[in-house]
């Protein structure tokens, strides 16, 4: 659609290329800032949208112990999953670029509805009425199928707490068709929080809870990050090769040392706006710094408690798995053929 609009395709018929690229130009001064730093105010402060977006995007590991052939299928799910973010995140935001000006009054209105989604407004100044129901159907069942997949992963994690001991034992129910139905009981009465968004507050409230969910996100990463780290070294003081995994990230461990440092940057920085003069903010500096504390009380509390210590890399077990996996190999991959050929389009 932003495509057709931006060639002149619209009711309109007015094509409008990249000229929003000039006029108004790609940023906006943020919170009365003039100029470069105006402008870069406001980039960053996009970064908590952009971590929100993402968050869960690592939850495809947690379904590995409910999936059919982990070692091939996992994999085959995270390549797909770059090239769907390449083009579902990466090409709508530049399409949006095109056909939506930086500084249009309805990127900043709280309507409760998706008057202020960008294809929206995309829609509506081309003249093209029927986009707003279209847009409010496609997030409804977003959002849906989103709290499945936050269902998912909650509820499994701590049913796998539960089991190791970390977690009451209650949690570790299951009716006969093997669900954790206690951990997801649990994991439901959260659900209510959504009637948060029936409140005249309802924007702030969503972005207290945005800025939690994107904290926690960064430090959920930055965790990733870290174990996998320990990972690596633990395989080269082992002298284990990589390619005896089923497989193996390209570009490591550049890319995690990378990710580490930028989400910390991120982290710490993420409640910047607090710190301006004039501007502070007792819930946003509280909803952008809440999961920090947070985790360390958690995390420091339980090694103390349980009175553990960090396991050395030499003696990971990485060997011992590595040993069983090869002990119990997948069977073969059937040939598709029909219809199932195209199956990589939506598994």
């Amino acid at each position: 659609m932003a495509l057709v609009i931006t060639c002149g395709g619209g009711p309109d018929h007015k094509s409008i290329g990249f000229q929003y690229w000039s006029d108004p130009g790609p940023f906006v001064a943020y919170l009365g800032y003039p100029g470069s730093l105006g402008h870069f105010l406001g980039f960053w402060t996009t970064f908590s949208n952009a971590v929100y977006a993402y968050s869960g995007i690592q939850n495809i590991s947690i379904a590995a112990s409910e999936t059919q052939n982990p070692r091939r299928n996992i994999p085959k799910a995270a390549k797909r999953i770059f090239v769907r973010v390449l083009l579902f995140y990466v090409l709508t935001i530049f399409m949006v670029g095109l056909v939506v000006p930086s500084n249009d009054p309805h990127l900043l209105k709280s309507t409760g509805t998706a008057s202020q989604s960008p294809f929206v407004i995309a829609a509506s100044r081309a003249g093209i009425k029927v986009v707003p129901s279209i847009i409010n159907a496609v997030i409804l069942t977003s959002a849906w199928s989103s709290g499945n997949a936050s269902m998912l992963a909650g509820s499994r994690i701590l049913y796998g707490m539960a089991r190791e001991g970390r977690a009451p034992k209650i949690f570790t129910k299951t009716n006969r068709f093997g669900i954790p139905w206690v951990s997801v009981s649990l994991f439901s009465i959260f659900l209510c929080l959504a009637f948060l968004s029936l409140s005249s507050g309802a924007n702030v409230a969503f972005t207290w809870l945005q800025d939690l969910v994107a904290v926690a996100a960064m430090v959920d990463w930055m965790v990733i990050c870290l174990v996998y780290l320990r990972f690596y070294y633990s395989m080269k003081k082992q002298n284990i090769s990589r390619s005896e995994l089923p497989w193996a990230a390209p570009l490591q461990p550049y890319l995690a040392w990378t990710s580490l440092v930028a989400f910390s940057i991120l982290l710490l920085t993420g409640g910047y706006v607090s710190f301006l003069h004039g501007h502070w903010s007792t819930e946003t500096f509280i909803s952008s710094y809440f999961n920090i504390p947070l985790f360390l009380i958690l995390y420091l509390g339980y090694k103390i408690v349980k009175k553990t210590k960090i396991v050395p890399l030499e003696a990971l077990p990485i060997r011992h798995f590595i040993d069983i996996a090869n002990a119990n190999p997948e069977p073969p991959e059937l040939p598709k053929v029909g219809w199932h050929k195209y199956n990589f389009l939506w598994e």
